[in-house]
């Protein structure tokens, strides 16, 4: 999906709101946890925040997500394929999905609600306490078994993904990769990155199926 660059205003504007901060300079985000993006925010701007302060910008974030979230933008979309997938992944009885996402729970929750996206994951691991990517797959895998009852190993997973550092969960844990290069990133850099599959987008319903496995 596309937020028209919500989530990166309301990073701006919780920075803005907290530090005082009118010019900021903002990292690379893709693929990033929101945690890692907070803590790379204040260590660039020389700012000092302790954990009430970091609870404070996360509370004062999500705040404004959800403004920006709700703002008119024509930029703002379900990227095509999206919806026909979920619905048949989602009937399959072979088939469990998971989120695994540098969003804040709530954050991702925001933004998946707004697509009628949502619904379709029993669980996931989410980017609040950690800042970096591979850990979150092991809070997802076992997010989804608490869910659904059922045990996966790595060999049982594909993570679909937009970015290397998607990618690179798949090579950390031995799990496999679907990229897809509808976001920063184009194709021959997610297969130089090592993806297992790499399509230009999730419109071909069967050619994803066949990718996925």
């Amino acid at each position: 999906m596309l937020t028209g660059g919500a989530g990166g205003r309301a990073v701006k504007r919780a920075f803005a709101d907290l530090f005082g901060l009118g010019r900021l300079d903002a990292p690379a985000v893709a693929g990033r946890t929101d945690q890692w993006i907070f803590s790379e925010m204040v260590r660039r701007h020389d700012v000092t925040a302790d954990a009430a302060t970091y609870g404070r910008l996360r509370e004062v974030y999500l705040m404004h997500l959800a403004r920006e979230m709700r703002a008119p933008n024509p930029d703002k979309r379900v990227l095509p394929g999206v919806h026909l997938l979920l619905d048949a992944l989602s009937a399959r009885a072979d088939v469990c999905l998971g989120l695994l996402t540098g969003n804040l729970a709530a954050g991702a929750r925001i933004k998946l609600e707004h697509f009628d996206l949502w619904r379709y994951f029993g669980g996931g691991g989410f980017g609040d306490a950690s800042l970096e990517r591979t850990s979150l797959y092991y809070d997802a895998i076992a997010a989804v078994a608490r869910a659904t009852g059922v045990t996966f190993a790595p060999r049982d997973t594909v993570i679909v993904g937009d970015t290397p550092l998607d990618v690179a969960v798949a090579l950390d844990t031995g799990a496999r990769s679907l990229a897809v290069a509808t976001g920063g990133y184009g194709a021959e850099d997610l297969r130089e990155a090592g993806a297992d599959a790499v399509l230009d987008d999730l419109s071909d319903l069967t050619q994803v199926l066949t990718a996925l496995g």
